[in-house]
């Protein structure tokens, strides 16, 4: 018998999280600070500065996660992470999401709109250089002000000397901070994907579960100067993949974890931040699926937005399960506990550090007072890619004759690249959906802030929402790229003179917006910066280097082994096999998510069934690291973390050793359908050296 989301959420946040003080196979480690006396006591592995800095210049940023794993600029990825590129490569008449591609040479590969790929070069602590800025006489919020235009301009002067894009990264949340200079390339062509029934076998109801069959991969390659790069570091290709107990490592781009947060600032997520979310997220699963249901085009234009949506959902549904239960708090003010004891133990410490939860907690007193606010404002564009169109357009005029250490930080100059290359994407946006996305936004607002609110009877003008969103939809031309390119390069004079509905319709809403965000940095985030740098510097003091922090969305090296786990009173196994998606077909006929596309019914003949398929293990992982390479102790590619189990859903607050586990896509399956299902051998033998790109190894 199955067990419910419901019950496997509470069982999430009962006994299995009291494992929160065992280290075991936790931690999201520094490429320059690899977890090596851990790997060293536990597995007999000491990481060798070649192994780490192939790992390092082979995982790449692109949006999710990838590696590099052919010489010649072929990365691997999600298929779910490349779904928002297939979309945008789509068209009516062509639904690559649902049909899949496959680049039959290099004229076939297909550029994607606006995508960009970057790869990390070189680490370098600046945490000196930023809290210089910061004098003894200012008070959090100049201090916080200084340390942001300390490292904007840190990134230019860095971006100016490399030519690479910088960027400075806060970790321990203001504790160290580190200049990422990376290798970035925004020609990057689609080479191959499956169909979206198997990428996603089992659709939402099999979403983070175990036992799972899915063909979770996609691959792009690099161009530059409009040919495919030539990389020096790459991950090689193991054929014999993993077994069961076997080392295993994961080298990619976690979002965000609070692992080091206060129990205070737990308690914001849980009784304000994650219910509001929640409540968020429902309502854009129940909006979007009633688009959907309209006709085909409908359902194909939001297929993609659905996945994230339910994803997000079940998310956040895990993480506040983990927060509501007793034992996990307990947990979490038991550390805290004995850290602030050891800080008031010797006055020195106290002095220095001692008053860190009490900022930590006025902070959240602070971000109470405005949250609800805050959400109506910033919700008022529905997600629309014309209402974000309209804020760039905007916003540039008005931020770059600023200095560059004066910008918002979106706006300095590392960052415009990436701007302008958004900003000019040649990716379709649908009219229709873009009202629909802006109604449902003007109605949330004014759900929120009350129908009688000044700035919601500015907003709608008189009209209701879906009028409203109609006429702004109907009376922008921010859809030609054109007209954007003209008006950014215009500036303010070309903004201010612009009668464009849209571009009005943000205006309404700048100035709250700013001084929201102005409030938030001064009584919020100043607060919270310095109460968690004395925080980290308490920590390390007490705790040493065994000290990792939080997940910044930036690279990180994990570490765990091949191992199924004990559920309901049950064994669960660390593999799955290619046979076993057939039978789960079969037990599941006639629902759609478990359906197989044609190609996996037609070649099912010719696959060794017995083929592992995926997998899980117990490195320590959480959203963002979708698309990361799993490789072995010899660097070699094992796998593709694609998900994780149930049991991880709280992962961003504890690690959990027990059942938690990561979910990977096995190499050995992924040969085995490029070489037997997609005839595709071209692409298994540069996978593995043995075609064209072997002179190349």
């Amino acid at each position: 018998m199955r067990t419910t989301f419901a019950a496997r959420a509470a069982l999430l946040a009962s006994g299995a999280l009291l494992a929160v003080a065992a280290r075991a196979d936790e931690g999201m480690w520094l490429l320059n600070q690899p977890p090596v006396k851990q790997l060293q006591d536990k597995y007999g592995f000491t990481p060798s500065p070649s192994f780490l800095e192939n790992l390092q210049k082979s995982a790449v940023r692109m949006g999710a996660s990838g590696s590099l794993v052919s010489p010649g600029g072929l990365i691997m990825t999600n298929h779910h992470v490349a779904s928002d590129a297939l979309s945008k490569l789509s068209s009516k008449d062509r639904d690559l999401l649902k049909d899949g591609y496959t680049a039959r040479g290099r004229e076939e590969e297909l550029k994607v709109p606006d995508m960009e790929v970057s790869v990390l070069w070189t680490i370098e602590d600046v945490t000196d250089k930023v809290n210089a800025a910061a004098t003894k006489d200012m008070n959090p919020a100049q201090a916080n002000e200084a340390r942001r235009k300390a490292m904007s301009t840190i990134e230019k002067e860095a971006k100016d000397k490399s030519g690479l894009l910088c960027q400075v990264v806060t970790l321990y949340n203001g504790g160290k901070y580190h200049l990422y200079s990376y290798k970035k390339y925004d020609d990057v062509r689609l080479v191959f994907a499956p169909e979206s029934q198997i990428g996603f076998f089992g659709g939402d109801a099999d979403n983070f579960e175990f036992p799972r069959f899915c063909l979770d991969v996609s691959f792009f390659r690099i161009y530059e100067n409009g040919k495919p790069v030539k990389n020096e570091h790459y991950l090689r290709w193991s054929e014999n993949g993993a077994k069961d107990g076997e080392l295993t490592f994961v080298a990619g781009h976690p979002g965000r974890t609070r692992r080091l947060n206060t129990v205070d600032h737990l308690r914001f997520f849980r009784d304000v931040a994650f219910p509001a979310s929640l409540q968020r997220l429902w309502r854009a699963e129940v909006k979007t699926q009633t688009f959907m249901g309209r006709d085909a085009e409908h359902f194909r234009v939001a297929k993609e937005d659905i996945f994230g949506i339910a994803n997000s959902r079940k998310v956040s549904t895990g993480r506040l399960a983990g927060l509501l239960d007793p034992a996990v708090m307990n947990e979490k003010m038991k550390a805290e506990k004995a850290l602030r004891a050891a800080v008031n133990a010797k006055p020195e410490w106290k002095s220095k550090w001692g008053d860190a939860w009490d900022l930590i907690a006025k902070a959240q007193d602070n971000a109470r007072a405005m949250f609800w606010r805050g959400q109506g404002v910033s919700g008022a564009g529905g997600g629309a890619e014309v209402f974000f169109l309209a804020q760039t357009v905007v916003r540039l005029a008005d931020e770059l004759p600023k200095p560059n250490a004066d910008r918002l930080r979106e706006y300095r100059d590392t960052a415009l690249p990436s701007l302008y290359n958004n900003l000019y994407t040649d990716a379709p946006i649908y009219p229709f959906y873009e009202a629909t996305k802006l109604e449902n936004g003007l109605l949330s607002m004014a759900e929120i802030l009350g129908g009688e609110d000044p700035l919601v009877v500015k907003a709608l003008a008189g009209k209701s929402p879906r009028d409203r969103a109609q006429e702004l939809v109907k009376g922008t031309r921010l859809f030609d790229i054109a007209e954007r390119k003209r008006l950014a390069e215009g500036g303010k004079k070309a903004v201010d003179a612009s009668t464009d509905p849209m571009l009005a319709f943000f205006k309404t809403f700048d100035a709250e917006l700013r001084e929201l965000r102005k409030r938030t940095e001064d009584t919020v985030d100043a607060l919270e910066r310095d109460g968690y740098a004395k925080i980290a510097q308490a920590k390390f003091a007490v705790e040493g280097d065994t000290v990792y922090p939080d997940a910044t969305g930036t690279l990180r090296l994990t570490f765990g082994k091949i191992k199924g786990y004990e559920e309901d009173g049950k064994q669960v196994p660390a593999f799955t096999t290619i046979g076993g998606v057939y039978e789960r077909a079969e037990q599941r006929k006639g629902e759609k998510e478990f359906t197989l596309p044609d190609s996996w019914i037609k070649h099912k003949n010719a696959l060794d069934l017995k083929t592992p398929f995926n997998f899980v293990s117990t490195a320590d992982i959480i959203g963002g690291n979708s698309g990361s390479p799993h490789v072995n102790a010899k660097g070699e590619v094992v796998g593709l973390i694609f998900d994780g189990n149930l049991y991880s859903l709280a992962t961003d607050i504890a690690y959990d050793e027990k059942m938690g586990r990561a979910l990977s896509v096995d190499s050995r399956a992924i040969l085995e359908a490029l070489r037997k299902i997609y005839d595709a051998g071209f692409l298994a033998d540069e996978l593995t050296g043995k075609g064209p790109a072997a002179a190349a190894r």
